[in-house]
């Protein structure tokens, strides 16, 4: 069972780690590289695995994993040098083309319309979904407006675990709902 945190600091790593997290993945925003490998130092100790959010310069020098948008660059350098590589889907096809692409996991969604992304493309739902889940033979993290309400709905639907970043504060109750969905 994944479940991902997605954090922009120290503070909410750590308390994503302690509630249960197995992935803490740093999602700095236009941070430099510097800044984003900082962070990744400073959390080395946990006891979790860390990603780095589209920099694949960061996941090099902290010999983590990445995790890549559509439109992002450095599928083939991650891929060249054995990074784990998720890549952010919508669509069976996406899914499909990133997993022939080296992907070791997808990020599916947004599963719901969600704040934390007010960009994001049209929410898949469950259906949507199932559909990707069908279509890969890799695992896959449902992504977008979930919480512990209906986190074990993903589950049921195929996915692999599930990504928060507004449910970071809920972690907890997060992960009893999806070991519950096992």
């Amino acid at each position: 069972m994944r479940l991902h945190a997605l954090v922009a600091d120290e503070a909410s790593a750590r308390r994503a780690a302690a509630g249960g997290a197995t992935v803490v993945q740093l999602r700095l925003k236009g941070a430099p590289t510097a800044d984003v490998v900082a962070l990744g130092r400073a959390l080395a100790g946990l006891d979790v695995e860390l990603i780095v959010d589209d920099d694949v310069d960061a996941a090099l020098e902290l010999g983590v994993g990445v995790h890549l948008g559509q439109a992002d660059p450095g599928i083939e350098r991650a891929r060249a040098a054995g990074l784990p590589l998720g890549v952010s889907v919508t669509t069976r096809r996406e899914g499909a083309v990133a997993e022939y692409s080296g992907a070791t996991y997808l990020g599916a969604g947004p599963i719901w319309e969600t704040p934390s992304k007010p960009d994001a493309a049209p929410p898949i739902g469950l259906d949507g979904l199932r559909d990707v889940c069908l279509s890969v033979s890799i695992p896959v993290v449902a992504i977008g407006g979930i919480d512990s309400s209906n986190a074990a709905d993903c589950i049921r639907a195929g996915a692999s675990g599930v990504a928060v970043i507004r449910g970071v504060a809920e972690i907890e109750a997060l992960r009893a709902a999806v070991d519950e969905a096992f």
